[in-house]
């Protein structure tokens, strides 16, 4: 039996026009909304009629490039990267992906390069947010008319078409919030983020700081240190900082290595641990809350931030329907052990 979309409609409990906006991603919707309905239809088994929007024989390429593949967060957002690519298939659309294992400009770049000689028509990037980068996506835009959504990580000074991710101000305010509250707006923080070159980190610490200072004027930075995203160097810097100053009750760990925070406590043998907000609903920081080695932790959708950008461009590509946001922010949901 058909499904329709008045069916998914009324099962998600929301009008026909919110489902026809979720299932082709055309924004103006809360994006757990669109996801809730998005699973929804699948699990229905929805078959929309207009999925086969050009010949099969006649496909458009999109690119897709990702940095630090292998962390745990990145493969969140691949695991919908994929699921984009496996349904975009039906709409003749081939969806080319290059994962980069680090942060790195020149190996960016190079990937850039070689998929648009593949002949992509569109491209979803994590952007380093740097000229080189800059440079290579305003020639894409401008001279090869190739429209470029950044998801995740964001670039100033480029036309791209809009942004898929976090709103990382914000959510860097939100974790000052709850380190105020735990802390009872008194003492030392250390945060440690991952890499400097990572707009979306530095957001995230600025959104923090100025948030510290407006409304928790008591609590003091006990330092910014980057930890390249591993555990090891996690754990190094906790057990420094905490060995050499006093007073420290509060830790922000903006990025990865998760597991390195247990380690450094288990090292340090604390009568009573620092209080500690996470980053990423990742198997490292559940396992952090479960065994109360943290109290809250962040999450920003991960695999919504994977799989909205490929139907954006396909919507433009073959439909010319262009994002009707400049930034499409995915909810900053706060996690504790109790809703894991």
């Amino acid at each position: 039996m058909t499904v329709t979309i008045q069916q998914i409609a009324e099962r998600a409990g929301v009008s026909r026009g919110t489902v026809d906006r979720a299932l082709n991603h055309r924004g103006r919707i809360n994006p757990s909304v669109e996801q809730r309905i998005c699973q929804l239809a699948d699990e229905m088994g929805y078959q929309p009629r207009t999925r086969k929007t050009t010949s099969p024989s006649v496909r458009k390429k999109i690119g897709v490039i990702l940095q630090l593949a292998k962390s745990s967060f990145v493969r969140e957002i691949n695991r919908g990267v994929q699921q984009a690519k496996k349904e975009l298939e039906n709409w003749g659309i081939e969806i080319l992906i290059r994962e980069s294992l680090s942060v790195d400009e020149q190996e960016q770049a190079l990937a850039i390069d070689q998929l648009v000689r593949e002949g992509i028509e569109g491209l979803a990037i994590m952007p380093v947010d740097c000229d080189l980068i800059r440079e290579k996506l305003n020639f894409l835009i401008n001279e090869k008319k190739i429209p470029v959504v950044t998801f995740n990580s964001d670039i100033v000074g480029t036309k791209r078409c809009c942004f898929v991710g976090m709103d990382n101000r914000k959510s860097g305010r939100t974790a000052a919030g709850l380190l105020g509250m735990l802390t009872r707006g008194t003492g030392k923080i250390l945060i440690i983020t991952g890499f400097f070159s990572n707009r979306g980190n530095n957001m995230r610490v600025d959104g923090f700081v100025s948030e510290i200072k407006e409304s928790y004027p008591d609590i003091t930075i006990a330092g910014v240190q980057g930890s390249f995203d591993e555990p090891e160097e996690v754990r190094k810097i906790i057990e420094t900082t905490m060995m050499n100053t006093t007073g420290i009750n509060g830790i922000l760990l903006i990025s990865g290595g998760q597991a390195g925070v247990e380690e450094a406590f288990r090292s340090l043998k604390l009568d009573k641990r620092p209080y500690v907000v996470l980053y990423d609903l990742i198997p490292e920081s559940k396992k952090a809350l479960l065994d109360n080695t943290a109290d809250f932790l962040i999450d920003q959708d991960g695999y919504l931030q994977g799989y909205r950008p490929p139907y954006l461009l396909a919507n433009l590509l073959l439909k010319d329907i262009f994002p009707e946001e400049e930034y499409l922010f995915t909810d900053i949901n706060i996690k504790t052990k109790y809703n894991i």
